[in-house]
């Protein structure tokens, strides 16, 4: 199957086709022409990549899960839940930093609408 219809079935773009295969996430044969021929599971391996894109991952994450659909053990199996774990906590760490920089934004907006009020010990903002 050409580039333009894998896109068109898995719902991404040509590009990110193109990127995919570029990180190792897919891979395509090439006609005598050079152009990329995929097979069908492809389709459903980018849907799965979207998936992990889609839980916050990268793409260098991404590769570093796939033994584990390409070569499923126990070992492989393992590592991606180490892996995704990490992943987790990362988005944790970050979830955490943007719930205080909003709490410091609510803060600066609570001073700002007294001072607008004409409050005296509400300080500028």
């Amino acid at each position: 199957m050409r580039i333009g219809e894998v896109a068109t079935r898995a719902g991404v773009s040509v590009r990110s086709l193109r990127y995919y295969e570029e990180q190792g996430l897919v891979s395509s044969t090439r006609s005598p022409s050079g152009q990329r021929h995929y097979t069908e599971d492809v389709v459903e391996r980018v849907r799965f990549v979207q998936r992990l894109y889609g839980a916050g991952l990268s793409s260098r994450t991404i590769a570093e899960l796939m033994p584990c659909v390409d070569s499923p053990s126990e070992q492989n199996s393992d590592e991606a839940w180490a892996r995704m774990t990490r992943e987790r906590d990362r988005i944790t760490g970050s979830i955490a930093e943007l719930t205080r920089a909003r709490d410091a934004l609510d803060q600066l907006i609570e001073i700002n609408r007294r001072h607008r009020a004409g409050d005296a010990t509400a300080g500028r903002c």
